[in-house]
């Protein structure tokens, strides 16, 4: 018994040391910070003064018994030190929370002191009183649960409104007082629940609250304004409300529980078990309930703030969920999720104008039925809400129509008894549309900052859902545009193999019982069936001819490009220097260079002349076309000959140019004109080669 008591003498003795040593380095430094000292700095000091005094007495009476000191005043410094940290805790709050936050701070003020004051009262009584000293065991054991109860809810306050350079000062005291407080919250549930004080918790809790002395160090030597910088917000008096009554709840359910224990008789622990049991099953159901967090949320906005909503949170809140959703659908719900969570609204709908008749109709919904009816933009509720952009209360309505001047509500919205308010979505003078919102899940007034707080939502929703609008027409536009340059480069091909096809014909009168012109007829048509078959796949699939890009040779497009314009009666003077090969479609490839090559026929008189030269030039096969035409000026190469629609024939289109400009750049290759006008012109087409090693590398491995 010796060996124990001088142990708890120790553990006592040692944190007399420590909370000294604080009290006198904090006691140092205030001569230092005289002309910011405050009255939060004589509160910590008095704090650790008391700590000091409560670990001092303490490691006396366990030494020498209350020879000297009464027994009871360790217990009683113990509680005006719990005290004297509550004062500094709820100071800091006060210090920065203002008077918005004044209510809250009287609630929370007047919970300690109870708790503190019931504490000294109740080891005062137990000394002097005429009980049993042993039949306050239990009783202090739940005051001392409540009071580190109070603590952490305290601290979860003060952590959860700290931000940034405030919270990195605050951090080490929240740490040092939550482990304080945590651990009192253990050593006195324990003695609460099992009406028994374990000696060796009690022993080592002078030895735990000292671990928390080098901590108070660490913020003191941190900053000296490190309380000055807090907010506390409405989520930190939600979260600290909540854990407040969780904490009040499950120690009136334990009560409850023990006393049916011990009143039942023989049932008595049963019926505890199913007492405890239905509790936390009630307590659960509760918790998850939305409706019930509604009514705190909207308690606590009401009754401990000036302003019913933290307008920062909420508008950061209210464009994050707009800008997470890309579709139009996606948006249309988080419209409406982001509107009715402002009123706490569970349901609501959205109404748009559609772009082809006018009409409003419901495009999204949620936890709600849709509905199908349809508004003309002419009816009396489209009216009203373009013409005055007012928030419609259904159920004023219901009450006093005559309130909504000109306005007469459609049997869609008066006959749904859960319809509460319709939010129009008004862009500029334009009316998008307007949001449908469910009755609230608790009961909420429509004040002036209600409905400001939904038409600044509303604005901003509209013009996310008008830029969503505007996208999706651009892109229907550029779909268009896409299919209709398609188009106009397959008309152009469908032009050439017509112009082939009626000369053909008109040949046919001359020449049809020719057996060459009959096969070379026969030739000409198949290959025109082929063309216009790439053609129509080219127009189903919007891309490239059908078949993927492969290597090409350009030596036998030249040489059929040189044979058929023989068949025309023109001459192409034709120079393979080198072959080459190039990666694309066969047909699209022949098909520029075959332009080029018209070109130059139609530009030259028939006593002219045109060239076509196939080299290798580095890493590009090389086809230059000259004839010695009529020739362009630079000014029409420069600003018109590769753009759309834009020729010097009669009878083009200026498709050709453009399309033969377009393909190689898709390849990589590249087109250049030189020319003059009355002398002639010379284009250089160059294509990347596609090089093809015809042995391969591992054969290397073998040699000698």
């Amino acid at each position: 018994m010796e060996g124990a008591l001088d142990l708890s003498a120790l553990f006592f003795g040692l944190a007399g040391l420590a909370y000294g040593a604080a009290l006198l380095f904090h006691l140092i430094r205030l001569p230092k910070r005289r002309q910011a000292a405050t009255g939060l700095d004589w509160i910590f000091g008095l704090a650790l003064g008391f700590s000091a005094a409560w670990a001092v007495l303490g490691a006396w009476v366990a030494r020498n018994g209350a020879e000297l000191a009464p027994a009871f005043l360790p217990a009683l410094l113990d509680g005006l030190r719990y005290g004297f940290w509550f004062v500094f805790l709820i100071s800091l709050m006060r210090a920065s929370g203002g008077a918005a936050w004044s209510q809250a701070l009287r609630c929370l003020s007047g919970s300690a002191a109870l708790l503190c004051a019931a504490t000294l009262i109740s080891v005062w009584l137990r000394e002097y009183g005429a009980e049993p000293y042993s039949s306050w065991d239990r009783p202090l054991a739940y005051l001392g649960l409540g009071q580190a109860l109070m603590g952490l809810v305290l601290l979860e306050q003060l952590l959860r409104s700290s931000q940034g350079d405030s919270r990195w000062g605050v951090k080490p005291v929240g740490l040092a007082l939550g482990a304080v407080f945590v651990f009192d919250l253990y050593a006195y549930s324990q003695a609460a629940l099992f009406q028994q004080i374990d000696g060796d918790v009690f022993k080592v809790r002078p030895l735990v609250h000292t671990l928390a002395v080098p901590l108070l160090f660490m913020a003191m030597l941190r900053h000296g304004d490190w309380l000055s910088k807090l907010h506390v917000s409405r989520v930190a008096a939600f979260h600290s409300a909540t854990l407040l009554i969780a904490g009040a709840y499950l120690m009136l359910i334990s009560a409850v529980g023990y006393y049916v224990r011990y009143t039942g008789g023989g049932w008595g622990r049963a019926m505890q078990i199913a007492v405890i049991f239905v509790a936390l099953v009630g307590f659960a159901t509760v918790a998850m309930s939305g409706a019930m967090r509604a009514k705190l949320r909207v308690y606590i906005n009401k009754h401990f703030f000036s302003y019913r909503y933290d307008y920062r949170e909420e508008w950061l809140r209210f464009t994050a969920m707009l800008s997470s959703q890309s579709s139009p659908q996606a948006l249309g719900v988080s419209v409406i999720r982001g509107i009715a969570n402002l009123v706490e609204s569970p349901s609501g709908g959205l109404w748009l104008r559609q772009a082809g008749d006018g009409e409003y109709r419901q495009v999204a919904v949620w936890n709600r039925p849709v509905q199908t009816e349809v508004e003309t933009a002419d009816s009396s509720l489209l009216r009203f809400l373009r013409e005055r952009a007012w928030i419609v209360d259904l159920d004023e309505y219901r009450q006093a129509p005559q309130r909504y001047e000109g306005l007469s509500l459609p049997n869609w919205a008066l006959a749904d008894s859960a319809c509460w308010l319709l939010v129009p979505l008004v862009v500029g003078t334009e009316l998008t549309g307007f949001v449908q919102l469910g009755h609230p899940r608790t009961r909420m007034d429509l004040d002036w900052e209600v409905r400001d707080l939904l038409r600044t939502a509303s604005s901003q929703a509209s013009s996310y859902l008008a830029q969503m609008q505007a996208t999706e027409a651009l892109l229907d536009a550029r779909k268009f545009e896409a299919f209709n340059r398609m188009s106009a480069f397959v008309v152009h091909d469908l032009k050439n193999i017509v112009t082939q096809l009626s000369l053909m014909m008109k040949n046919a009168k001359r020449l049809r019982d020719n057996p060459e012109f009959q096969e070379d007829m026969l030739a000409t048509v198949e290959n025109s069936l082929e063309k216009m078959r790439q053609l129509m796949l080219q127009l189903r699939e919007g891309e490239a001819p059908h078949g993927g890009g492969s290597g090409v040779e350009l030596q036998p497009i030249v040489e059929r490009l040189a044979a058929a314009a023989l068949r025309k009666g023109r001459e192409l003077h034709l120079e393979v220097r080198a072959g080459a090969s190039t990666r694309g479609h066969e047909q699209r490839v022949e098909r520029v260079i075959g332009h080029v090559v018209q070109n130059a026929f139609d530009a030259t008189p028939e006593d002219g002349e045109v060239r076509l030269v196939l080299d290798v030039e580095g890493s590009n096969a090389r086809i230059e076309v000259s004839d010695t035409g009529c020739g362009m000026s630079e000014d029409f190469i420069r600003t018109r000959l590769f753009r759309p629609f834009q020729t010097t024939k009669t009878s083009g289109m200026g498709i050709g140019a453009y399309e033969s400009f377009q393909y190689l750049q898709e390849l990589g290759g590249k087109i250049t004109v030189d020319s003059q006008v009355g002398h002639g012109t010379r284009i250089t087409i160059s294509l990347p080669l596609l090089r093809a090693s015809k042995q391969s590398d591992l054969g290397m491995l073998s040699a000698k």
